[in-house]
């Protein structure tokens, strides 16, 4: 199946399991009239089903669900703040030096780049239900993939273990939702496919427990997911589940208290050991024909101009830098809302490409926050264009939904990955090793620059400021901040950080999120994390 087909699947299969996310009712069958026994009849209807899990990670909605009318009016204000990995970007990027967000109506993430928010913030509550519904879905996939379902479905053979193969991929996809919960909410409300459904009220699991089980899922999840590259784009694989290990077991001091950095080391090798290499054009990972990185790309959200429109996911990436302009960005225009910090931009040197700054009408120092478009720069890494400069394959006639692809992981990361768990005292590497998968960032950083390949220094000071550059956007800065000790501390300010011009050190309770207000009344079970 082509790139364009499993979109086009995606979206066909938004109609079908639309459920309930808050999660006080995590367990409640969908609610719409298609009921469980129609949905997953066929073989066919289970491809749909599969389908729509992956479908919810790049498609718009009331993250509440029919069932939570209690929830929507105050989370979700337009549909665009619905999408996953806007409401996850906001949390990740605009957190740090890498954003800033211009406007502060009540559908604007009001307070996050000043780390002011609270449990009644509706960016914070929009990114947790949304992971929840995700969950929920997952879940309800895996209870209908048993083998007595299939069995008393008459879903033998073959058609059998294709099922049994999108299961492993739908507790991928739910590990990975826990895993954003466990990074940014450390104590979340936890549920299975195997808690009844209409059981009691979630009850709260510990971040170092919710460590566990991730760990548990995607060691098995090894040897029930394809092989790496052998599935279809878009769908996870091995290399998907070792990708999110060795991330897990570089931050694996901060979530348990103990390192895991040779942990980490050991799935670097399995990926890299699987035939990915560094895609030759770093200025191509971001365009509309991106479907095309299978050298780099470990998995992706897939968004499509015309079969999966919204105004999230890099919609919003492309759309939102202050100042591009139309014919830059490949859309209809910019909303001027995203600008940059100068302490980020100036983690960039005159060769480094990564950056991709628009300056044009734009002040390098981000001197207002709030309603000033024009302090900070902006970029245009997202691009609605194809490497040759044609516009994008699905482009809708008003320009205004984009057909770039978001890789959750790519072998740039896991390179960074490998390096700094060397260096931390991982065992399973080398030093040279690892100055060499540097070096290979470098060079195509600085295609330019004949001194490319000995820019690299095997330093942690290089690592998380590289780590900033390769990985600009992708949602990782938050994370990476922390584990250097930069996010809330004094260690390193950037502009408009604890809401003053020049950055001050906040209340280290901000290193992680607070459990929205009203779950914590929906649920009597779980208990407000430290600070909030």
């Amino acid at each position: 199946m082509k790139h364009k087909d499993f979109k086009i699947l995606i979206a066909g299969a938004a109609t079908v399991l639309f459920m309930s996310a808050c999660t006080k009712k995590l367990d409640l069958v969908p609610t719409n009239d298609v009921g469980p026994g129609a949905v997953y009849s066929t073989s066919v209807g289970y491809k749909q089903a599969i389908a729509k899990v992956y479908g919810a990670m790049a498609l718009t909605g009331n993250s509440g669900g029919a069932g939570s009318p209690d929830i929507s009016p105050q989370i979700i204000n337009d549909e665009g703040n619905s999408d996953f990995l806007r409401m996850y970007w906001y949390l990740q990027s605009l957190t740090t030096d890498e954003a800033g967000w211009t406007y502060h109506s009540n559908t604007d993430p009001v307070g996050i780049h000043q780390m002011n928010w609270s449990s009644v913030n509706q960016t914070v509550a929009g990114l947790y239900f949304r992971s929840y519904f995700l969950i929920t879905l997952a879940n309800d996939f895996i209870r209908q993939s048993s083998d007595e379902n299939l069995s008393s479905r008459g879903i033998t053979g073959t058609s059998a273990d294709s099922i049994r193969k999108y299961k492993a991929e739908a507790r991928f996809l739910r590990a990975y939702q826990y895993w954003v919960l466990m990074d940014l909410f450390a104590n979340p409300p936890f549920v299975t496919d195997a808690d009844p459904i209409g059981g009691p009220l979630p009850k709260q699991i510990q971040r170092k427990d919710l460590f566990t089980f991730i760990e548990s899922e995607l060691k098995d999840l090894e040897t029930q997911l394809l092989a790496p590259r052998t599935n279809e784009y878009g769908r996870a694989d091995q290399a998907a589940a070792w990708a999110l290990l060795s991330r897990m077991y570089l931050n694996a001091q901060i979530y348990t208290g103990t390192p895991k950095y040779t942990e980490a080391i050991t799935y670097c090798n399995k990926i890299i050991g699987a035939g990915y290499t560094l895609h030759p054009k770093y200025k191509e990972l971001m365009l509309a024909d991106n479907h095309l990185n299978t050298d780099e790309f470990i998995f992706t959200i897939n968004y499509d101009g015309t079969y999966t429109q919204n105004w999230g996911g890099t919609t919003t990436l492309t759309h939102g830098p202050a100042g591009v302009p139309a014919d830059s960005s490949g859309t209809s225009g910019n909303w001027n809302c995203i600008r940059i910090t100068q302490q980020f931009v100036n983690l960039f040197d005159a060769q480094d490409i990564r950056g991709q700054f628009w300056t044009q009408g734009q002040n390098k120092n981000m001197t207002q926050l709030l309603d000033v478009t024009t302090d900070g720069y902006s970029s245009t890494k997202f691009r609605n264009k194809t490497r040759t400069g044609a516009p994008a394959p699905h482009m809708d006639p008003a320009k205004n939904w984009v057909d770039i692809d978001f890789p959750l992981f790519r072998l740039g990361e896991i390179y960074l990955t490998y390096a700094e768990a060397v260096l931390r005292g991982g065992t399973g590497g080398s030093n040279a090793t690892a100055l060499s998968y540097l070096n290979q960032l470098s060079v195509r950083a600085r295609p330019n620059d004949p001194a490319a390949s000995t820019y690299a220094q095997l330093t942690l000071p290089y690592i998380i400021n590289e780590r900033g550059r390769e990985l600009f956007w992708e949602c990782l800065r938050r994370t990476d901040l922390i584990r250097f000790g930069q996010f809330t501390t004094n260690a390193y300010l950037w502009a408009w950080k604890g809401g003053t011009p020049n950055g001050t050190a906040v209340d280290s309770k901000y290193n992680i999120f607070p459990i929205p207000a009203i779950d914590l009344t929906s649920n009597s079970n779980l208990v407000q994390n430290p600070g909030y």
